[in-house]
């Protein structure tokens, strides 16, 4: 094959390209420069003469030179043997048990695939991950029962089967549970989950990851949150660090990167990713046609991380070492990684020549070389003692967040059967001769008789390996992955506490918003709780009115506040503080709900009940980054979701992008979600306590999700024995006040209750008397008649339950109608259950930029539709005559014609 054009990298990826004459004027002169640099780092080492060189650039600045400022490094390893520590383990003992892990991994997946084809699983992520896990697990990462407290560490997903399998050779899991992987629902609950998730093993993992990008971005907040711990003087966390292993394919996803330089400027140096460079995504290659270790290497230095890039393995070093024209660093530097895939699939003939060959000098350097041994020469993520480098500078390095690009092969091990290969992400099974040399390979104690029904195979107790596994966990402080929850229950605030939001506004308008910023202001002064609360804001404290905290409690900086803000004579001035007990984001929602699943899951992680209170643009929330919000769910979260400036014609004026009319749609897809839309204080302040109670005292892993307004409107006094159809999602809030000839029940929440108490005056012209119910939770009143009748329908012989809502609709004596500031969806979660059907109204459609009342109108969802609406109800029931309903829009202004919202 005839070698390609000559490869030409762009200049974030060649330190050669620096825009100056490559041309050398006066090579003596450039030699004399050289040489004195290499007397330097003999005489002085690297620090002194990376010293001279910043001096030397500095200069030609000062000078007016247009002086480059490389931000990659050759595509050789970062750090040199010359600086290569004594591997303190047993290599071959390591081996042995890396290699059984292996087996059994891929074991795993093959057994479960031949037993239940179709049934998926993964084997060549983890065949290249194997020594990147292996090394960190016997030397790096320290367990829950570590001095210095546990690591957290976020597992790239798809390599799930050789965690697993690690497990069952440690033996924490058991035999039977590697035949139940992927085969949870017959497996009494003791199954193994496909990927992380803590909800599926509670005890086993901490971090779902396999939603490609959050285990990046959710790192980088959790390892934030242990310096806001430690800084705060909560817990100490400094001896304590985050791990993310994550692949190369993953950083495609926006959020993997897109946090950097928040760990970079708060000094993250309890931060370090791996990142599996095995050149490969599920397709294809990840960068056939570029370098993805240069260019990570660029985004993340440029970011202000520290890079250590492993890409060469020992057998490298000879041949580095005799490279002093520097030839194959360059051969190294110019090929693009769709090469180095081939290389591995073609063999060492194909490498020989196409690598090497491009210069004569090239192939001199492995003249003595068989082509076998050039094809077995090891990637830096596939040598121990190189990762081992890595992984003990990442640890030592401070002041900076650390990348450990790793380069690997993706299905290294498999042969035939996937290495390097572009189908090695989606291989399931072996055929026996694959299986036969994988066994060999890898020198696993399986015979042949036995290698078609793939063994699992566990070392015996009393072998080497497993004393050597047992002392190395017991030494970093026990196994990995693991959750624990320890955490002791808080005594949280009883009612009365909210005592003066349930007694009402007075003559004063208040909207919900501004009630809520009064209740946290009152709950970050309770002494028994005040200091657990998290305030979590992005960018939006003054929309929301709670600038006031902002000097209260100090906006939280790592390195406090190296300024004195513009607005510094106010009483209200922007104040960070190291302290600071407030998490202001910045223009990120992925970013601060990153740090609500940091903060609502410290019970576990930390054995701390922080409380997270995450207020937010609702229409921002799930939309938005309902992945993330999925993943909270997944890990348990604990904590408040308040979606403030909701409803689609409540926000006025900000128009079709800001005004959210699904949020409670999409809340309502959430398992672990409780979801509650309240009108008035009271609502807010009955929800709150007892959202405090279920999480903090009763410790039930739920979130709470609440919408908020900024309509400003007086606050009623709490009606007499409503606190329980405030938490279970209904109650009568205002009866009709006369009696007349039809009745009628409105449902309403959020402000357009006070809708719904207008429409009740306007049907009392046309003798209707409609009694108004504020709805606070339509999903609460869906999901608890749900559990009954599921109850009902497995218990025939019992006599039935009756939810709260099949009681409470027991009281309705006339026709129902629904108005929502959200989709007729939302409403008519309960259209089921209620006697003669539901009539719903929603703001279904696009919004506008314009005022509430022309809003309210344009949805059809004002009084005077509402009004109408109930009269057309009890017209189709034979209440009354049609031509009233026709009289009633002409009085109300209701016009026939048009389109539907939804369609202008």
């Amino acid at each position: 094959m005839s070698d390609p054009a000559p490869y030409q990298e762009a200049c974030m990826n060649d330190a050669d390209c620096s825009g100056q004459p490559q041309s050398d004027i006066d090579p003596q002169e450039t030699s004399e420069w050289l040489d004195s640099l290499d007397y330097v780092l003999e005489q002085h080492g690297i620090e002194r003469a990376t010293y001279l060189f910043e001096r030397l650039r500095d200069r030609l600045g000062e000078r007016g030179a247009q002086v480059s400022h490389s931000i990659n490094t050759p595509y050789v390893n970062t750090l040199p043997v010359s600086q290569q520590p004594p591997y303190p383990g047993n290599l071959e003992l390591e081996r042995r048990i890396r290699s059984l892990i292996r087996w059994n991994a891929m074991a795993m997946v093959v057994k479960a695939n031949q037993q239940r084809p179709g049934i998926g699983g993964h084997i060549s992520t983890f065949a290249s991950a194997a020594t990147l896990y292996e090394v960190a697990l016997h030397h790096f990462l320290r367990g829950k029962d570590s001095p210095q407290g546990g690591d957290q560490v976020y597992f790239q997903g798809h390599a799930a089967p050789g965690i697993y399998a690690r497990s069952f050779v440690e033996g924490r899991l058991p035999e039977e549970a590697l035949h139940r992987f992927r085969a949870e629902l017959n497996s009494d609950g003791r199954g193994l989950s496909s990927y992380p998730h803590p909800w599926l093993l509670p005890d086993y993992w901490e971090f779902p990851t396999v939603s490609m990008g959050l285990g990046p971005i959710l790192s980088i907040y959790q390892a934030r949150f242990n310096h806001y711990l430690q800084d705060r003087g909560l817990k100490d966390t400094n001896q304590q660090r985050v791990w993310a292993f994550i692949g190369d394919g993953e950083t495609d996803e926006p959020e993997s990167l897109g946090a950097l330089s928040l760990a970079a400027r708060e000094r993250l140096d309890n931060l370090i990713w791996v990142v599996n460079c095995n050149l490969q995504r599920l397709d294809g290659p990840v960068r056939g046609n570029g370098k993805i270790i240069q260019e990570l290497e660029a985004i993340f230095r440029g970011a202000g991380w520290h890079v250590i890039k492993v890409i060469w393995g020992s057998d490298w070093d000879a041949l580095l070492s005799k490279d002093d024209e520097g030839l194959l660093v360059k051969r190294m530097g110019e090929v693009v990684d769709g090469w180095y895939q081939k290389y591995v699939v073609e063999g060492g003939a194909f490498a020989r020549q196409h690598f090497f060959g491009a210069d004569p000098r090239l192939l001199k350097l492995v003249e003595n070389y068989s082509d076998e041994q050039i094809h077995k020469m090891l990637r830096g993520g596939h040598d121990p003692r190189k990762l081992y480098t890595a992984y003990k500078a990442a640890v030592e390095h401070t002041g900076q967040p650390t990348v450990i690009l790793a380069k690997t092969i993706k299905g290294y091990g498999l042969g035939e059967a996937g290495e390097g290969r572009n189908i090695s992400h989606q291989q399931k099974k072996l055929n026996e001769q694959e299986l036969r040399e994988f066994r060999t390979r890898f020198s696993v104690p399986v015979p042949d008789a036995h290698l078609t029904s793939t063994p699992f195979y566990r070392p015996p107790t009393d072998s080497p390996e497993a004393a050597y596994l047992e002392e190395r966990i017991k030494i970093m402080g026990g196994p990995i992955p693991a959750r624990r929850v320890t955490v002791e229950p808080l005594t949280t605030p009883a009612l009365d506490r909210f005592k003066e939001f349930l007694e009402g506004s007075g003559e004063r308008s208040v909207s919900s918003t501004m009630g809520f910023a009064r209740m946290l202001s009152r709950l970050l002064g309770m002494k028994d709780i005040g200091k657990y609360l998290v305030p979590i804001i992005p960018d939006e404290g003054r929309t929301f009115g709670l600038e006031a905290f902002f000097r209260q409690y100090g906006i939280y900086s790592h390195i406090g506040q190296l300024y004195e803000p513009v607005d510094k004579s106010s009483l209200l001035h922007y104040f960070e503080a190291k302290n600071g007990q407030i998490l202001e984001e910045g223009i990120t929602e992925a970013g601060a709900m990153s740090s609500y699943i940091a903060a609502g899951t410290s019970y576990a992680t930390h054995g701390i009940n922080m409380i997270p209170f995450y207020i937010f643009y609702s229409m921002f929330g799930f939309q938005r980054i309902g992945d993330l919000m999925w993943a909270a769910c997944d890990m348990r979260a604990r904590g408040f979701l308040l979606g403030a400036t909701a409803g689609r014609t409540t926000l006025e004026g900000e128009g079709l992008q800001h005004q959210d009319g699904q949020s409670h749609l999409l809340a309502s897809a959430y398992p672990t979600i409780a979801a509650y839309d309240p009108a008035f204080m009271f609502e807010l302040a009955v929800i709150l306590q007892d959202g405090l109670k279920k999480m903090y005292q009763d410790q039930q892993d739920v979130s709470y999700y609440i919408t908020l307004y900024n309509e400003s409107y007086q606050m009623p006094t709490m009606p007499p024995n409503v606190e329980e159809g405030i938490r279970e999602g209904v109650y009568r809030f205002r009866p009709a006040p006369d009696r007349a000839k039809h009745r009628a029940h409105l449902l309403a929440s959020g402000p357009l209750v006070n809708e719904a108490v207008r429409a009740q005056s306007l049907l009392l012209r046309y003798g209707v008397a409609a009694d108004v119910w504020s709805v606070t939770s339509y999903k609460q009143l869906r999901m608890r008649t749900l559990e009954t009748e599921r109850w009902n329908l497995l218990h025939p012989e019992s006599a039935p339950r009756v939810s709260f809502l099949q009681q409470t609709v027991e009281q309705f004596d006339g026709p129902c109608v629904a108005v929502s500031d959200y989709v007729r969806l939302v409403p008519q979660q309960i259209a089921p259950w209620i006697p003669g059907g539901l009539l719903t109204l929603g703001t279904d459609g696009f919004g506008r930029s314009d005022t509430r009342k022309a809003l309210r109108r344009f949805f059809e969802v004002d009084a005077e539709h509402l009004a109408v609406a109930t009269l057309y109800t009890l017209s189709r029931r034979g209440s009354v005559a049609a031509n009233l309903v026709m009289q009633a829009t002409r009085d109300l202004g209701v016009s026939p014609d048009g389109e539907a919202p939804w369609h202008r």
